[in-house]
């Protein structure tokens, strides 16, 4: 797993932080190889000791489902619960979280179903688009669709499969690690802060 280096991705995500209010958002976009060097390797070796990496693990329903679809039969064939990926994949990403979120958190004991895989391309365009927008404001309306472009450039987003992690995972390590950090709900510099990743690996 390498970080590749990308102007494009550094230039914009200088754009993406952004103080507001109480609020300090630290934005980054990154692009890895998922090509196996070093340590991955052997990190891949201890990962397949719990199931080979064709194997298919059960994802959580994506993010984007509605309540009415969680109630489908699997005679229906829509149903999310059915939607899997192979260890191998579930191997890249929590490699990439890894790699990204070092040394503030260690996703090496994320499971399947800490993870979903969302359907579609336009769901998750419209999410970002709105927590970006409500973070940085008007200056939003120009950077998205540039934003967009440089994402497609860079993976073409029509190939992709996009996963998100569960917000919620993790949590507890987190309020651990604040409450060694501030004393009494201390606030530093002002400013509240919450470190905890909220991500959509592609």
């Amino acid at each position: 797993m390498k970080l590749l280096e990308s102007s494009s991705f550094e230039a914009l995500s200088s754009r993406l932080c952004v103080e507001t209010g109480e609020s300090r958002i630290l934005g980054r976009m990154e692009s890895y190889s998922c090509k196996m060097a070093g340590d991955d390797k052997h990190m891949f070796k201890q990962f397949c000791q719990e199931g080979e990496p064709h194997v298919l693990e059960a994802l959580s329903p994506p993010q984007s489902t509605s309540p009415s679809t969680l109630g489908k039969s699997s005679e229906d064939g829509e149903n999310p619960l059915s939607d899997k990926c192979c260890r191998k994949t579930l191997f890249y990403l929590i490699t990439t979280l890894n790699e990204s979120f070092r040394p503030d958190y260690d996703f090496s004991a994320a499971r399947a179903h800490e993870f979903s895989r969302e359907p579609s391309l336009n769901w998750v365009a419209n999410a970002v688009n709105g927590s970006l927008f409500s973070a940085v404001g008007e200056e939003f309306n120009s950077l998205g669709p540039e934003l967009w472009n440089v994402i497609d450039q860079e993976i073409n987003l029509q190939s992709c499969d996009i996963y998100s992690v569960l917000s919620g995972y993790g949590r507890d390590c987190l309020d651990n690690e604040l409450d060694m950090e501030l004393d009494d709900e201390e606030e530093m510099d002002g400013f509240t802060e919450d470190r905890f990743p909220r991500v959509l690996c592609v």
